[in-house]
């Protein structure tokens, strides 16, 4: 995942006025496979929706609609959540996820929001921590989708059961949680997803790829900037943490961490 020519197509789509999610996502996996087709899989995705279409209701309320996608996607089709393995990263690779029907709740949502898109019926990304769950987008609907969970519509009351279920410690719901997140945003926290794991897995060539494309999303995203640096200095791959450290105290030099920044970067700058 280190050759930034495999980023090009998924780079070029950031760089769009509209981000196609599907379309940005599928390039995000080409760039772990690089024989991936991604208009096999954007016609795999017309063809879900066509299905779906001939099944809505004369009258599409926006309950039906969504019961009709939910159906289809998870009872016809079978996708479901992967908690057995649920940091494979395969779990995060949009057409993996719909080639084995199974995905983390990020990556089904990222399914949900291309069905529902392709039906006229505009649905958003809703980044709750530790979960992920899509709602319409129309103001005052005051419901949410669980893709993860077969679909299950849920109440703000539910979304703070989910998110006691994500976490042992109590968190008070705060409604900004429940606010709509970009494109760039979901694109950012799939990458986050990913870094995580490959960091976990010790494959840090895929960590710094993955980084690298957070930065093309968040230029000035500071910690990452820092984490990359410091990512680089222990690969001892000192040019590139001088640049990063360096860049990261320029924004941050009151940073509580500036003064550790500062001795790695004399240390590296010495030799």
């Amino acid at each position: 995942m280190d050759n930034q020519l495999q980023w090009h197509n998924f780079y070029q789509e950031l760089n769009q006025p509209e981000i196609d999610l599907a379309k940005a996502s599928l390039y995000l996996a080409q760039a772990e496979y690089p024989d991936l087709e991604p208009q096999a899989y954007l016609a795999a995705l017309d063809a879900i929706a066509a299905e779906i279409e001939a099944r809505l209701p004369i009258e599409r309320y926006p309950l039906k609609v969504i019961q009709t996608i939910s159906r289809y996607l998870f009872d016809t089709l079978g996708l479901k959540g992967n908690p057995k393995n649920y940091y494979d990263p395969d779990n995060s690779f949009l057409h993996l996820v719909l080639d084995r029907k199974l995905g983390i709740p990020i990556s089904l949502s990222i399914v949900y929001l291309a069905i529902a898109e392709r039906l006229n019926f505009p649905m958003q990304g809703v980044g709750l921590p530790g979960h992920f769950l899509i709602r319409p987008e129309f103001e005052h609907a005051g419901i949410f989708v669980d893709p993860y969970n077969h679909g299950e519509i849920l109440f703000e009351a539910d979304c703070q059961q989910r998110l006691d279920e994500a976490y042992s410690q109590k968190f008070k719901l705060d409604p900004a949680w429940l606010a709509p997140v970009s494109n760039k945003q979901i694109l950012a926290r799939m990458l986050n997803n990913l870094k995580l794991i490959y960091l976990h897995r010790r494959e840090i060539d895929k960590a710094l790829s993955t980084m690298s494309a957070i930065l093309k999303i968040d230029p000035d995203k500071t910690a990452e900037i820092r984490d990359r640096g410091l990512l680089y200095y222990q690969l001892n791959r000192w040019s590139e943490a001088i640049l990063d450290l360096e860049y990261y105290l320029k924004l941050n030099p009151s940073s509580d961490d500036a003064p550790i920044i500062e001795v790695l970067l004399e240390k590296m700058n010495r030799v």
